[in-house]
């Protein structure tokens, strides 16, 4: 496969366009920045903060919030603004390796919780147009199927910053030793990536050009109640999934104290993250999105309920492979669903599923710290967000059954 296919215009060669390679490699990059190092660096560094004594758990889930919040933030915003998608990813992806660097730096919690807002915003943004920016571009190209592959970015991320986190706590080292090494991460992460937003779509060409011409098919968006649905339960996918992302590690160590396994639970959920997202890839579009997703859905509730029940390194290493597996392969499918019922304008679906899945993710932590007060751990809050998984799987349910896809492709 070439590098790059050249664009023609008025008989003059142009800028490159990038390959589906490397639109996909761009994708998978960017959410490994955005979101493993952006969002979820914050999850396995909290049991180091924790032990320094620089913010109790508490005020660590009052970070997770604020961050939450900045999500929501960030998506509503891709509601109402019509930017240029490949600039504000570039914007976005810089934002966040400067704030990973700003967590490092003294200010206590009043500038961490600016930060971590902030941090939430840029995140969404690179959600929202680096996810249908890619898609959009694999589409033209004749390869959307490559468009799972950039899922896996999170689940990479997560990995390389769990078992880092794992080498750090046995080195001693301190929580801001950690953030600075992230931002060092994260700007080797953006430099391959930057070049690659912003190069011109292809022309037509012998695959690009027909699938270009299928994706441009205009598709009328409609608020109506299959968009709806799909919204809420994707709503439910952000609670459901949000505490065992937010304290996995700190529920490990609070279950098995002094146990050398705690800490690489989180990885081992990141591994399931880039597994699952991969196994995406490797299906066609013809399957029905909604249908998938309910299985994905009932994978992970089982994941969470599996935390709360069986507490053990077992218990705890089955549960986080389950939870991660569907973990964005779940939001892959989502993507898709939202390209087929709204075709070119996915972005603005996108966004609004996106605020949903926020205002999910910022009910959990003060949930589940709340419940930890009352009940002295985590088995409630846990059994609360597994059954609100089921109850999405329960409403693709009802839509795969209700809301037969016409024919145009499932994905």
């Amino acid at each position: 496969m070439s590098i790059a296919n050249l664009e023609v215009s008025a008989g003059r060669s142009t800028r490159p366009t990038a390959s589906p390679w490397a639109v996909a490699m761009a994708g998978f990059v960017s959410l490994a920045l955005a979101m493993g190092i952006g969002r979820f660096a914050f999850t396995p560094l909290l049991p180091m903060m924790l032990h320094d004594g620089t913010v109790t758990l508490g005020e660590g889930g009052a970070l997770a919030t604020l961050n939450y919040i900045g999500y929501l933030l960030g998506a509503v915003l891709c509601l109402v603004i019509r930017p240029d998608p490949a600039r504000m990813v570039k914007i976005s992806l810089a934002l966040t390796v400067i704030l990973t660097l700003a967590m490092a730096l003294p200010g206590g919690m009043p500038a961490w919780l600016a930060w971590r807002t902030l941090s939430g915003i840029a995140s969404a943004v690179v959600m929202v147009y680096a996810t249908a920016w890619c898609m959009q571009r694999l589409a033209e190209l004749g390869h959307p199927t490559l468009g799972g592959l950039m899922f896996a970015g999170p689940g990479i991320g997560i990995v390389v910053t769990g078992v880092s986190v794992f080498g750090m706590v046995g080195a001693n080292w301190l929580a801001n030793w950690g953030w600075i090494t992230f931002t060092i991460l994260g700007a080797l992460m953006l430099a391959p990536v930057w070049r690659v937003f912003g190069t011109p779509s292809p022309l037509a060409s012998p695959t690009g050009g027909a699938a270009h011409a299928a994706s441009s098919a205009p598709i009328a968006p409609r608020l109506n109640l299959e968009t709806w649905a799909l919204t809420l339960a994707y709503g439910l996918a952000g609670f459901g999934y949000i505490i065992t992302a937010t304290f996995l590690p700190v529920i490990a160590r609070h279950e098995m104290p002094g146990s050398v396994w705690a800490d690489l639970f989180w990885p081992i959920l990141g591994a399931g993250v880039a597994v699952g997202a991969w196994a995406v890839t490797r299906f066609g579009m013809h399957h029905d999105n909604r249908r998938m997703m309910m299985y994905l859905y009932a994978m992970q509730a089982l994941g969470v309920a599996i935390a709360a029940v069986w507490p053990t390194v077992t218990g705890f290493a089955l549960s986080s492979l389950l939870v991660g597996l569907p973990f964005t392969a779940l939001v892959s499918f989502a993507m898709r669903e939202a390209r087929r019922l709204w075709g070119a304008s996915a972005s603005k679906l996108i966004g609004l599923m996106t605020a949903a899945y926020a205002i999910g993710q910022i009910a959990g932590p003060p949930l589940a710290t709340s419940l930890v007060a009352r009940t002295g751990g985590f088995g409630a809050s846990l059994g609360v967000a597994s059954a609100a998984l089921l109850l999405g799987a329960a409403i693709y349910l009802w839509m795969w059954r209700t809301m037969p896809v016409d024919g145009r492709a499932a994905g």
